[in-house]
């Protein structure tokens, strides 16, 4: 390091929508910088992206920051799960990857539980396979373009390849490859036939899995004015890196408001349903996150907001204008199929309309309708025998909005708290980078860096007109099931 300054820890955070690095200082946990760069938009059922851009958003976020770089003694890459990546023995991409909210390959998600039955994918992996897991892309590849598995050298998850792009070294964490499919987070190994259930020649093509307190190896790209010595961690998934950068505690919630929805707690033993709903991941310090996902969160609101004409503080306006309940207006938010409930082909559905409604109770429902569905989730991990006594935080993008706190809050029963921190998957990887660099502890690493604090969210008081949250969420399940 030149001089005296402070050293410094990056954590990325590669998304579906860009890629978004921040730079901390490792004692204090200052942020010093950050920067960010879009992705190629996609749009499911088909969605694809090149690896390559992802790596070109990061070397922009990389050219951005440089005057920090020589001071960076840590790197740590967070990715969106389940992405399917396919190198050529070169290092090259066979095709563009296909993103966990590509649902083209619901088909076979449905043949690979049919051939090894539901009891074996959940004993081997804690989750059934869904469309949006990585095997049952490699299975869609297989199928359509067999071609490429004779050529295929590599197979991974985009931090994976991000990693390798830093590193030179083919290699995951435990959290991103719980949700491959072909790994399991209670015997922290591979499952061979799992893999097999797709192609039986394909062991040689996975990484190496790493601890959490591993290291993957040293920056070794030119260009940029890394040291020699700067450590890279193992990395692990978005919702992993979120985890951490909350100082998330056994029995702490998290919901989580972006593109996607999902609702997910750190456990100290691992999850099991057959049913589906949870997918039993792992975490990135050693312990578990049993998640559920939805495909429909913001993108939902989005579009009726849209629909409405009304800006981020006009919609937010129409919200709390309605009463709880919308006047009996429900929205069913599977606009681009579902993932939870497993439904890759549903559509949206607005019901309980009347002559006499009004733009306040069409953007209530639609706020209301999000909500339902991830509180549906919470209470899918409570079945599968999560304990849940602890903090309930709100994060993401949709989080921001004053009007969905007071929903969520109310549709809870539960006071929640929103983070100060915006961008906790980045944060996340920072922590993973200090944790590595210093083999120190990741709550050690949290509690020095006050992670977790936010503005507290209590219940709203009942209003005249409102309905009660019983009957929201029951009208709100009884529409949903006839999608």
């Amino acid at each position: 390091m030149s001089g005296n300054k402070a050293q410094l820890v990056l954590g990325v955070d590669s998304s579906t929508q860009s890629t978004k690095v921040e730079i901390r200082e490792l004692q204090s946990g200052t942020v010093v910088a950050r920067s960010a760069a879009k992705h190629p938009p996609t749009t499911p059922p088909v969605s694809e992206q090149d690896p390559d851009a992802w790596w070109q958003a990061l070397s922009s976020c990389f050219t951005d920051v440089k005057d920090h770089l020589a001071n960076v003694v840590g790197v740590s890459i967070a990715g969106q799960q389940h992405g399917l990546v396919m190198l050529d023995e070169k290092g090259q991409p066979l095709r563009p990857a296909k993103l966990w909210n590509d649902t083209t390959s619901a088909p076979q998600s449905e043949s690979l539980i049919k051939k090894l039955g539901a009891s074996r994918w959940v004993e081997g992996c804690g989750s059934l396979p869904g469309a949006a897991f990585t095997v049952c892309k490699l299975a869609w590849v297989a199928e359509n373009e067999p071609e490429l598995m004779d050529r295929v050298a590599y197979i991974g998850l985009p931090h994976d390849y991000l990693t390798w792009r830093l590193t030179g070294q083919w290699t995951s964490d435990r959290g991103d490859a719980s949700g491959s499919g072909w790994w399991s987070p209670s015997t922290n190994e591979y499952q061979p036939d799992l893999l097999a259930a797709v192609n039986s020649n394909l062991m040689d093509c996975v990484p190496k899995v790493l601890g959490p307190k591993d290291v993957a190896g040293h920056v070794k790209v030119d260009g940029f004015s890394f040291s020699a010595k700067t450590i890279v961690g193992s990395g692990s998934g978005d919702n992993m890196g979120a985890a951490m950068g909350l100082g998330l505690k056994p029995g702490d919630v998290v919901i989580s408001l972006g593109t996607s929805g999902t609702a997910y707690a750190v456990s100290t033993t691992p999850t099991a349903d057959e049913s589906g709903s949870v997918a039993g991941f792992a975490d990135a310090t050693g312990h578990y996150l049993p998640l559920v996902c939805t495909l429909n969160a913001t993108k939902v609101t989005d579009a009726v907001a849209r629909l409405l004409g009304a800006d981020f503080n006009a919609f937010g306006e129409l919200v709390m204008a309605a009463p709880s309940g919308a006047g009996g207006v429900v929205t069913v938010p599977y606009f681009d199929g579902e993932r939870t409930p497993n439904k890759p082909d549903a559509t949206g559905a607005i019901a309980g309309l009347r002559s006499d409604v009004s733009r306040e109770q069409l953007a209530r429902s639609a706020v209301e309708g999000v909500c339902c569905g991830l509180l549906d989730g919470v209470d899918a991990l409570e079945r599968a025998g999560v304990t849940m006594d602890g903090q309930l935080y709100l994060i993401g993008g949709g989080a921001q909005a004053q009007a969905t706190r007071a929903v969520m809050a109310t549709l809870a029963q539960r006071s929640l708290v929103v983070p100060d921190a915006a961008e906790t998957v980045a944060t996340g990887a920072c922590v993973q980078a200090a944790v590595v660099f210093e083999q120190s502890d990741h709550a050690q690493v949290a509690e020095r860096w006050s992670l977790g604090q936010g503005t507290m969210v209590p219940v709203p008081d009942a209003k005249a007109g409102d309905d009660t949250v019983v009957d929201i969420r029951e009208r709100y399940r009884t529409e949903a099931l006839q999608r």
